[in-house]
């Protein structure tokens, strides 16, 4: 998500009050933000650090194509250690949430998960 309206209010406060304090306010906010942020991405285990690298952009993929692209075999593992936690860390989503069951079932990047994902690629 952009801050750049945010980000222009704060600039137009500081004009129209003739100081810094509400830009410098907000600047301080969006870097600390930013850290918290950076900070949970080093509480990503390893296992969804890979799955999150699976998905290209915004693509939905089912549970089969995931171990594919992960090379993984065996299922109950990839539930386990890969697929729950990512979902219990909102991190990914269902795409039919109400039938998880569902051989139709696929998964995609939640908007925090395109953060997370988007800080790991910039460390390298």
């Amino acid at each position: 998500m952009s801050n750049r309206p945010l980000n222009y209010r704060a600039l137009a406060e500081s004009d129209h009050a003739a100081e810094a304090a509400p830009f410098v306010t907000f600047m301080l906010q969006a870097l600390l933000t930013a850290m918290r942020e950076a900070a949970r991405t080093d509480q990503v285990s390893d296992q969804v650090r890979r799955l999150l690298s699976a998905f290209q952009g915004s693509e939905m993929l089912n549970a089969a194509e995931l171990m594919r692209r992960l090379d993984l075999q065996h299922r109950p593992t990839f539930r386990k250690n890969y697929l729950q936690p990512a979902l219990a860390e909102g991190l990914i989503e269902m795409t039919a949430p109400d039938t998880p069951q569902s051989p139709a079932q696929k998964y995609r990047l939640t908007g925090k998960g395109k953060r997370i994902t988007k800080a790991l690629s910039l460390r390298g």
